[in-house]
């Protein structure tokens, strides 16, 4: 094996200094080698980070720069990572263990298109004129409602998708006129660090930082920090949680993606070869690592013994292995704590009487690498833990539900509302339950996601929306400026 990457520095106030505390080593899922050391900061380095931000955001010029100006410079970064990002794409899998297909498409290429939909955000930001108002005795009120940046804005990224989400954050901030300050994921921060090295790059000193570390008190440094004027937050609710209430003491602006439970629903009228191929992506999809993963299953009771019979069927055929072999679609967890995760749930569901119909075992064949075979559980029930709670891996719980009224029962009877999907011959019926869910987005008959749908989730799955336009509402303040003539 080769020596690992080595990255030691942190990015503070335009300057790349070394990580207090050393590095700590990176370990690769499918190897289980250490395939990269990160930067260790102190907490003294996450807030001086954070101050950085706040100088560069009161004295520096970006918050002064036109909309158009900063979508010009958002365009020049996202130009310079797509002419580096072919050279990323090996480094992605060796600290994501994403398969090759998902790791250029979704895990490098989405960023540069990030960054790009955002560039285009800053120039939609603009004042609106209020109708004017006569006065009797006072002549005519006019008035202006103005967006602002929020200030200093700390994004605190997951390890599922790491440098696509930590653009899906910056991006907006940035375009609104926001400094910012980035923490990673500790399991897979080295390719988060690259693009904010080709970020910063482009940008004034201060208004891009970075800090690493491979412990909470990094990311809680951050949110506790008077620097900060807002938290953007993807990773579980428990954590969010508790970054709820710290920020609720300073009253900080947060914007949390949390958790997901997203309920699948199949009725007996659906094409049903392609709601099996959609039910599918919970397993080959970064191996199930995604918050808005269908991991309950509903599917009529007509066809449900059918429809989990040839997916179980079907879960068996799936290529497991090596995530840069061709042909291979579940590659490894991201780390060996989050397998454990994954199995205890497992023997879970079955001291809870559901039937494991595939899956669920390491992998005879792979003897390292923090491998899992796809699961299904049938003859499940929703009040089980595995339909409870979120598990972030290859793990299916299929229900069966009568009729319509109680597939929308089942699948608002959840703690979390972030995704839902419907397969259907009934369009109407399709939208018709799709209304009636208590989740943040709907996707009927294999719809494709869409970048400029407001993005977000009900209850436990998070506060806020971003994506799009609606992305301004949550990166910015709005101010009313009125005057008489």
């Amino acid at each position: 094996m080769s020596e690992p990457l080595r990255y030691d520095k942190v990015l503070i106030g335009g300057q790349w200094v070394a990580a207090a505390r050393g590095t700590y080593p990176i370990i690769g899922p499918a190897s289980e080698d250490t395939v990269a050391l990160a930067p260790e900061a102190s907490v003294e380095q996450a807030r001086a980070a954070a101050h950085a931000a706040r100088v560069a955001f009161e004295s520096g010029p970006w918050r002064s720069m036109s909309a158009s100006e900063r979508g010009a410079l958002l365009r020049k970064a996202a130009e310079k990572f797509r002419s580096e990002m072919n050279g990323l794409v090996d480094l992605t899998i060796d600290e994501t263990g994403a398969v090759k297909p998902i790791a250029v498409s979704q895990q490098v290429g989405a960023v540069a298109l990030r960054l790009e939909k955002n560039a285009e955000l800053a120039g939609l930001l603009g004042d609106e004129a209020l109708p004017p108002r006569e006065l009797a005795a006072r002549g005519i009120s006019s008035g202006l409602v103005v967006r602002e940046p929020v200030g200093v804005v700390a994004c605190i990224t997951p390890f599922n998708f790491p440098m696509t989400n930590c653009a899906g954050k910056i991006g907006p901030a940035l375009a609104c006129g926001n400094t910012a300050v980035v923490k990673p994921a500790p399991v897979d921060p080295i390719g988060v660090a690259e693009l904010c090295r080709i970020v910063d790059s482009v940008l004034p000193p201060g208004v891009l930082n970075f800090v690493c570390g491979s412990g909470p008190d990094i990311g809680a440094a951050l949110t506790e920090s008077p620097d900060v004027d807002m938290i953007s937050f993807t990773g579980s609710t428990a954590v969010g949680s508790r970054i709820q209430e710290t920020a609720g003491k300073r009253m900080k602006r947060t914007l949390m993606e949390l958790g997901g439970k997203s309920a699948t629903i199949v009725f007996a009228d659906a094409d049903l070869k392609r709601a099996l191929s959609g039910a599918m992506q919970v397993w080959t999809f970064h191996t199930g690592q995604i918050c808005i993963a269908g991991t309950r299953l509903l599917v009529e009771a007509s066809v449900y013994d059918e429809f989990t019979a040839q997916l179980a069927a079907a879960g068996k055929t799936l290529v497991i292995g090596d995530p840069r072999e061709a042909g291979v679609v579940v590659g490894p967890l991201v780390s060996a704590t989050q397998r454990q995760r994954v199995e205890h749930y497992v023997a879970i569901g079955v001291a809870e009487g559901a039937t494991l119909a595939c899956g669920g075992k390491r992998p005879a064949h792979l003897k390292q690498g923090y491998y899992i075979e796809p699961a299904l559980f049938t003859h499940a029930r929703n009040d089980m833990t595995i339909a409870r709670e979120e598990i972030f891996g290859p793990v299916i719980t299929a229900i069966p539900f009568r009729d319509e009224a109680e597939a929308i029962a089942i699948a608002n009877d959840s703690d979390f509302g972030l995704y839902g999907y419907i397969w259907s011959g009934d369009t109407a019926r399709g939208i018709r339950v799709a209304r009636a869910l208590r989740t943040g987005t709907v996707q009927i008959n294999g719809a494709p996601p869409n970048p400029d749908a407001p993005f977000g989730g009900y209850k436990q799955s998070g506060v806020g929306r971003d994506g799009g336009r609606y992305a301004i509402d949550a990166y910015t303040e709005m101010k009313y400026i009125g005057w008489t003539a």
